[in-house]
């Protein structure tokens, strides 16, 4: 009787530690599937290959992962580097996303076949139409504006409004801009001949060729410190470039920005040219859910504005404000272009610069 009084006593004992264990692991699973994740969980990861290099980026990436317990696992590169090794790697990858500057290279991204479409509500409701792929292969992150900026005491800007008006006879031997090879340039022209026809195109090329002020070397902020020093008057560059200018630690690169205006280009016809970076699913992503989930995020208001506004950059979300600087240069009207052209027409772009001779 002894035995069997021990024996129930084990047993019952035995019961009470497993239905103990079973409410916790029920507790954690409750937990888990309300969608909200203590930091700490892990959720799995991402593999992100970017050729962004931005603290503010790092604090979004370090963000996502405290929400959602998904780490991001960042790979950086050179925009053009990545893509070759996306090549190379093919469906042995384990990327899952790229970001890249330049519609153009994400349009050579997917005709590669590196990227796989993305079917999200959230992603086609935060980016207009125009600033992501038609097939939804590529989605735009933040946008900037190629201007011309002048400078302030050498140039009436009534007297250049247009891309056109950097061919004008008055304009000789005082433009700055960026090399061939440069995919902004390639970009800028891509959409001329989109919008223009292609012997338009080039009679632009040819007449900005004639006006340089000297043989293309450096970056935009190159071009900028160039037209302070007096080598030219007029830089065709990225807003974004001269935000970071403004805003610099080095004083030379503040006081050249400080001596140069702004301008929209052709308000009065075409727009202004504008670009992007984006970001896409690749093909080979084995985190594909995870993938989607940041994708989304980053073009949620919040996001946006951080990403936007510390780069001085414009948000691709219509409901996120642009940065105080930008918004004191004013509002512009853009090119009417879905951006994927700047991709379909870059082949013949570098075709008319090998031509013209733009070195």
């Amino acid at each position: 009787m002894k035995k069997q009084y021990v024996l129930f006593s084990i047993i019952a004992m035995m019961l009470l530690v497993l239905a103990a264990c079973g409410g916790n692991n029920n507790e954690e699973s409750q937990n888990n599937t309300d969608g909200s994740n203590t930091t700490g969980d892990d959720q799995g990861e991402i593999n992100l290959y970017t050729g962004r290099h931005y603290e503010t980026d790092q604090a979004l990436y370090d963000q996502f992962t405290d929400e959602t317990g998904i780490k991001v696992n960042v790979i950086k590169g050179k925009d053009d580097e990545l893509i070759a090794r996306l090549e190379r790697e093919g469906k042995a990858s384990k990327a899952d996303l790229l970001i890249t500057a330049d519609a153009g290279r994400l349009y050579r991204a997917k005709t590669q076949e590196l990227l796989q479409p993305v079917e999200s509500d959230t992603l086609t409701n935060n980016i207009p139409e125009k600033y992501r792929d038609p097939e939804n292969e590529w989605f735009g992150l933040t946008k900037r504006a190629r201007i011309i900026a002048y400078h302030k005491e050498r140039v009436n800007p009534d007297d250049i409004q247009s891309y056109e008006d950097l061919t004008k006879d008055a304009f000789q031997d005082k433009v700055l801009i960026r090399s061939s090879s440069n995919i902004y340039n390639q970009s800028l022209l891509a959409s001329l001949i989109a919008l223009n026809g292609e012997p338009d195109a080039k009679t632009w090329a040819e007449g900005v060729v004639d006006n340089m002020a000297r043989d293309p070397k450096g970056g935009d902020r190159d071009q900028a410190i160039a037209v302070a020093a007096g080598e030219g008057d007029v830089a065709v560059m990225n807003t974004y470039y001269l935000g970071k200018m403004l805003n610099a630690e080095d004083e030379e690169q503040v006081k050249a920005a400080e001596q140069l205006g702004v301008i929209f280009p052709n308000q009065d016809s075409t727009g202004t040219h504008v670009n992007i970076s984006g970001i896409g699913l690749t093909t080979s992503s084995p985190n594909k859910d995870n993938a989607i989930l940041f994708m989304e995020f980053l073009t949620k208001e919040q996001a946006q504005e951080q990403f936007a506004k510390a780069n001085y950059e414009y948000p691709v979300n219509p409901n996120v404000a642009v940065a105080d600087l930008l918004e004191s240069w004013g509002s512009f009207k853009e090119q009417d272009l879905n951006l994927s052209k700047l991709g379909e027409f870059n082949n013949e772009a570098i075709m008319i610069m090998n031509e013209i001779g733009w070195k």
